[in-house]
């Protein structure tokens, strides 16, 4: 994982804002779109478990290769 280096900003003496650098900001976004791309990948896997198969040489000849 990477470290975040937050600024906390209160208001009432409660924290209610966590500000971070832009650079840590996007390292954030880019992990967060890779764990959403892996929640995906993984939802197919097991929608897809049970879908017929055809091995590489049955591909082949469909298609002429």
């Amino acid at each position: 994982m990477f470290a975040l280096h937050p600024n906390i900003l209160e208001q009432d003496g409660k924290k209610q804002f966590a500000v971070i650098p832009y650079k840590e900001f996007l390292k954030m976004q880019e992990a967060l779109g890779d764990y959403e791309d892996l929640k995906d990948l993984r939802q197919a896997k097991e929608t897809e478990k049970s879908a017929p198969t055809v091995s590489m040489e049955e591909a082949k000849k469909e298609f002429g290769i």
